[in-house]
């Protein structure tokens, strides 16, 4: 097949992303090709050992042109930008990646919350306007990541933003891809790092630990509620329930290290959740931890 793989930190040339974004790229540029198909991706200039460079002339119009092309394509971009850019991809192609309504819904996470709520899937206490008091997480509605995120214990919400309970916990991440059937790859913690801001530094995959049934469970039904398809990341804090924190509806840098210990590749799996049947299970071999400032190296 001919697949178009669209990162948009690559694609738009983005400095503050750059490294995770050609991590990610790189990798599934890497099991695509693996899998014998021809890849296409956008870039503002730099070049990849796998795959075809199409030289990005404005992002969003290059992945026009490049996924009329192709006979199915994968879009990954910043959560708020990210709907738009996966409309693109299902107007010309096959979308190997969540639709549009659910990337959507995803983004915002106010609504994102609410609609776990009424699932009855454990959420923090959300607060989207007004005063608030007491230990909070305050981040933007719609974002990417770590981007913005710190610690408060009182104010008054600015528009634009949401103030989340703070949770005391582990924090890990469920990396769950959608077809017919749903299949977790893993669990994976997350290195957080708290100062005067909340930041991502890198992951361990995977994790494992006693309640681990618990977090599967959690991710595939915050999966299909948000009608979500192809691959997908949930974060959460596990504390006295796997409290469900933001839902990342494409591929996220546990890609990096799940490509490097599961048997399978990840390639096949997202054309198998599209195209075919899931297996009912992944093969997992061993652990891979990596941090955001090593990733150059990757």
């Amino acid at each position: 097949m001919k697949l178009m793989v669209a990162e948009y930190a690559v694609g738009a040339g983005v400095p503050e992303f750059i490294l995770e974004g050609r991590a990610m790229l790189g990798t599934l540029l890497r099991s695509f090709v693996a899998c014998g198909h021809e890849v296409l991706y956008p870039t503002s200039g730099m070049v990849l050992e796998a795959g075809t460079p199409v030289r990005a002339r404005g992002f969003e119009d290059t992945l026009e042109k490049i996924s009329k092309e192709c006979d199915a394509g994968l879009v990954i971009a910043p959560d708020e930008m990210l709907g738009d850019m996966t409309q693109i991809v299902e107007e010309n192609t096959i979308n190997l990646g969540c639709p549009s309504h659910a990337v959507r819904l995803c983004a915002d996470k106010l609504e994102c919350t609410r609609v776990l709520e009424k699932e009855n899937i454990p959420v923090t206490e959300t607060k989207g306007s007004g005063e608030y008091k007491g230990d909070y997480v305050i981040k933007p509605r719609f974002g990417c990541a770590c981007e913005g995120i710190r610690r408060s214990s009182a104010g008054v919400l600015r528009d634009g933003f949401i103030a989340t309970e703070f949770i005391k916990g582990e924090h890990l991440s469920a990396s769950i891809i959608t077809g017919k059937k749903q299949l977790v790859l893993t669990v994976n913690r997350q290195l957080i790092e708290m100062n005067d801001e909340i930041s991502y530094e890198g992951g361990i995959v995977p994790y494992y630990c006693d309640r681990n049934n618990e977090i599967i469970a959690v991710a595939k039904k915050t999966a299909k509620a948000l009608g979500c398809r192809g691959y997908a990341g949930v974060d959460m804090v596990l504390g006295d329930m796997p409290y469900v924190v933001d839902v990342n509806p494409r591929p996220t840098t546990s890609i990096i290290g799940i490509s490097r210990v599961m048997e399978e590749e990840i390639a096949d799996l997202m054309l198998r959740a599209c195209f075919g049947e899931l297996p009912d299970q992944v093969k997992i071999i061993g652990t891979f931890s990596f941090r955001k400032d090593e990733l150059f190296r990757l």
